[in-house]
């Protein structure tokens, strides 16, 4: 497992794929053994299309979020970068599903008094209700500019 996220929420996100290859694309050529190979932009797009944050999953198959950008700028990436995008909207939906979850049914936050755990409280945080509304409010309005 790549460690790409806080160890609390890792087993909390949901991946919206299985399988590594429900995005399928043709790598970008790569002549370094050490860059951008064939592997990496496979775990690249997968971890891409469960998250939807360029910067921690470029990090977490051992890249940079430059480098990534760099790469989906080449000639030759045309497939990585429409897989980009597809991996991106996955993860961004994703993200805004954990949200809006997270959001109506609250997440457990240990008391603590006299220095013991005396118990669980379940917290709310509206912030991210209103934040997936927001998004999606902007999703819609792009899609009304768009057909025009």
């Amino acid at each position: 497992m790549v460690p790409f996220l806080h160890a609390a929420c890792r087993d909390t996100v949901m991946p919206m794929t299985e399988s590594r290859d429900d995005i399928d694309f043709t790598p970008a050529p790569c002549k370094r053994h050490n860059g951008w190979t064939a592997e990496r932009q496979r775990d690249f797009i997968y971890h891409l299309g469960r998250i939807g944050l360029v910067a921690p999953v470029a990090r977490a198959v051992g890249m940079s979020r430059q480098t990534a950008y760099l790469l989906r700028q080449k000639p030759g990436a045309e497939s990585f970068a429409a897989a980009w995008d597809r991996a991106l909207e996955m993860g961004l939906d994703n993200a805004e599903d954990h949200a809006i979850t997270r959001a109506l049914e609250g997440y457990e936050v240990p008391y603590f008094y006299g220095g013991r755990q005396r118990g669980t409280i379940r917290r709310y945080d509206h912030r991210l209700l209103l934040a997936a509304l927001a998004r999606n409010d902007r999703r819609e309005e792009k899609g009304r500019n768009a057909d025009g």
